[in-house]
């Protein structure tokens, strides 16, 4: 694992992308606050634009990437049964094709090992999405994902590529005023 996260570490620095396991399916990646190499995943995954990403973070980071949040959130994640996204309503400081067209961001506390030592180390968020060409199923694990996409990243991390558990996208929920509204 210390192998991939110094690989990965070295190409998100450097703008580029990456694809690696997460605590939900195996996704593509890249610096979060990066115009340039959310743009790479667009192209490679032939995805409409104006479709928003999911960003992964950890909770210490979360408040540099919204405008506000109910801490009230934290409970109600701690309870959830698998990973759980959150829309918040007020991005910052992530780049303009990361977030939704109002404005909003959804944002994933990962606690996958790779994924949260990764965050940790790159002290940024990660782009994520699924590990698949747009409009495609996507991947219960890595032998599924696309010569295509394997080919077109910067760095393919090794960590977990045979784990074959079938693993499925995150819950997505929205969180207004103390209230949840599940969207999936």
């Amino acid at each position: 694992m210390e192998n991939d996260l110094k690989n990965s570490l070295q190409i998100l620095r450097n703008g580029g992308t990456i694809l690696y396991p997460t605590d939900t399916i195996w996704g593509l990646g890249c610096d979060a606050t990066s115009a340039e190499a959310a743009e790479k995943i667009i192209q490679l995954k032939h995805r409409p634009e104006n479709k928003s990403f999911v960003v992964l973070t950890t909770e210490a980071m979360l408040k540099d990437y919204v405008g506000s949040f109910d801490p009230g959130v934290f409970a109600y994640l701690e309870k959830a049964r698998k990973p759980t996204t959150v829309i918040y309503e007020k991005a910052m400081h992530l780049a303009g094709n990361v977030v939704a067209a109002d404005g909003s961001v959804a944002i994933r506390i990962c606690n996958e090992p790779f994924c949260r030592a990764l965050i940790e180390r790159f002290q940024k968020p990660l782009l994520s999405t699924s590990a698949n060409i747009s409009g495609e199923p996507a991947p219960r694990f890595f032998k599924e994902i696309s010569e295509e996409l394997i080919r077109g990243v910067d760095y393919v991390v090794q960590y977990r590529q045979n784990d074959d558990t079938p693993s499925e996208p995150s819950s997505i929920i929205k969180w207004k005023d103390g209230e949840v509204v599940v969207i999936r």
